[in-house]
């Protein structure tokens, strides 16, 4: 049996494949939520869809009716301008140990490691950023296991995702994998190939995206 600590942190996760989602909440010393849907085949790869950012309209100001005041002179003592706030740190995108961790519980239960794949892991970056800019907030999946299909390395795929305030901590939000049912199944399922990647938001919370096929 694993014990999980919760002091450090709050942690939530994520897991998704092709099967109906159901949602878990519960509260701890850290509060936690749990978002699953049990392993199924597949469907075909529908592509990348990613919604655009809009511009907003820029309308310039209309010509005020009576005359502007004279520009100051040069005796005109200067007005102090405010600094410009400095802009929000980038996700930061940083490897991950899960693979290694995912091998070892396989190997626990007598099924073979999963093999890296570069393929998976662009789909795992963009995840985990996308997430680290969004918030924990749904949707916590968007099209990952979809994407992963696009690889053409399996029929089946999957996806566990979450987040831990303290920062990157591997092997915490494996052993939360693992003792969820729907996130373990994606870890123990009849995949090949994995990718990991965790993205650090500015605020310092840490994302994590794990994707099988």
């Amino acid at each position: 049996m694993r014990i999980l600590s919760w002091i450090g942190g709050v942690i939530l996760v994520a897991v998704i494949s092709t099967a109906t989602a159901a949602t878990l909440r519960a509260h701890n010393d850290g509060a936690h939520a749990l978002v699953a849907s049990q392993p199924a085949a597949a469907a075909a790869n529908e592509g990348n869809s990613f919604t655009p950012n809009l511009l907003a309209n820029h309308n310039p100001p209309r010509p005020t009716p009576s005359p502007s005041a004279a520009p100051p002179t040069s005796s005109s003592a200067p007005v102090a301008s405010r600094p410009a706030p400095p802009p929000a740190r980038p996700s930061i995108v940083i490897g991950s140990q899960q693979q290694v961790l995912i091998n070892r519980d396989r190997a626990a239960v007598g099924l073979a490691p999963l093999t890296w794949s570069s393929c998976l892991h662009n789909v795992a970056v963009s995840n985990a950023v996308r997430l680290s800019r969004q918030g924990w907030v749904p949707p916590y999946h968007t099209n990952g296991p979809t994407v992963d299909l696009g690889c053409r390395l399996g029929n089946q795929a999957g996806e566990n995702v979450g987040y831990w305030s303290g920062g990157i901590n591997d092997s915490q939000l494996n052993s939360m994998f693992w003792a969820s049912p729907e996130h373990h199944a994606n870890i123990v399922g009849p995949y090949h190939y994995v990718a990991t990647a965790w993205a650090v938001a500015p605020n310092g919370y840490a994302y994590v995206a794990v994707e099988f096929s």
